[in-house]
This record gives C-alpha cells, sequence and structure tokens, in this order.
C-alpha cells in the first residue's frame, strides 16, 4: 500500500514540476520576443546587447536543457514571424545558436557542482558552443546563398561585436541564477 502511495506521490511532483518548467518556459519565450524591443530603436545596440540570449541561457539554467534548447530554437523564428526581426537567413542561424546555448547551459548547470563559479563555468562554456555553432549555421547558409562567410566575419560577428552582449550576459546571468537557487525556484536540479 505504501509503495503505490509513494509511486502517486512521485508521479505528483512529476506532473506538477513539468508545469511548471512549462509555465516558467513559456515566460522565457515572451521575454525573449519582447526584450528586443528595449533596443530596437537602434539595431547597433540590440546586436551588441544580444537582448534575446539572455532569456534563453536563463531557460536553460532554471528549466533544463530540453526547455532551454526548445526555447532557444523557437524564439528567434517565431519573432522573425511575429515582427519580421531578426531578418532571414539570420533568424536561421540565430535559432541554432540559441538552441545550443539552453541546451549547454541546462546539461552543464546539471551536472557541474551548484556553487556559483560553476555558473560562470558554465555560461561561457555555453556561450562558446553557441557561437561556434551560429559560424557553422552561418557558413553552411551563406554557402546555400553563393555568399561568403569567413574567418573575418566569423571573428567580427561571434567575437568583436558580440563583446557588449557578452560581458552583459557575464555581468546578469549569473547573480540572476543565483537569486533563483536562493528563491528555491530552480527546476534544473
Amino acid at each position: 500500500m505504501d509503495s503505490a502511495k509513494n509511486t502517486e506521490n512521485k508521479k505528483s511532483i512529476t506532473f506538477i514540476l513539468q508545469i511548471k518548467r512549462l509555465v516558467f518556459s513559456a515566460m522565457f519565450l515572451a521575454l525573449a520576443l519582447v526584450l528586443p524591443f528595449l533596443t530596437g530603436q537602434i539595431p547597433q545596440i540590440g546586436s551588441a546587447l544580444s537582448p534575446m540570449h539572455i532569456p534563453v541561457l536563463l531557460c536553460g539554467f532554471i528549466c533544463g536543457w530540453p526547455w532551454g534548447l526548445g526555447v532557444g530554437f523557437i524564439a528567434p523564428l517565431l519573432r522573425n514571424l511575429l515582427f519580421g526581426m531578426p531578418p532571414v537567413p539570420y533568424n536561421i542561424s540565430m535559432a541554432f545558436e540559441l538552441a545550443v546555448y539552453g541546451l549547454l547551459t541546462g546539461i552543464l548547470y546539471r551536472v557541474l557542482p551548484k556553487k556559483v563559479p560553476y555558473i560562470y563555468v558554465s555560461l561561457i562554456l555555453s556561450m562558446i558552443g553557441g557561437r561556434i555553432v551560429w559560424g557553422v549555421a552561418s557558413y553552411i547558409i551563406a554557402g546555400v546563398r553563393g555568399t561568403e562567410f569567413g574567418l573575418a566575419a566569423f571573428w567580427a560577428g561571434a567575437v568583436v561585436n558580440a563583446i557588449p552582449g557578452i560581458i552583459l550576459h557575464i555581468a546578469l546571468i549569473p547573480p540572476l541564477v543565483a537569486a533563483m537557487k536562493r528563491a528555491r525556484l530552480m527546476l534544473n536540479e
């Protein structure tokens, strides 16, 4: 009898956890759609600060890799359908980049120790992985379109032009993750 009750309790807890992840992921997707409006009037600032990346990275940390991957892949494609930005084909390479962000933050946070320095490690490794995937996707898209995407374009897009966003993400995301952990709102533990 106790075994059946324990099984039922575990199923209920799992169901509630999945609902929480769904709600949080929907919120992060909404934020990914809305945050770029804060910098939308000046496109150079928006592309430098990468506001859409913030909710995707947080989703991976907080909800886990499947949710982070899904929100990351959907956000740029849906935002393009709704608002025309980011434009095609950049939204496609960005979808792969953000999917990797959500995937890696979710996996790395899950497997590494739950201490603040490892949040930084997870974030930085995820940003490196996402930028590499963005470069590969951009190279493939350029090849399909018959245009050039060389190492200089990759370096400019993934590193030089992204420095303000990288700094913002490193300064903002780990404290937010730590605060969510203290508030017991982490769903990826």
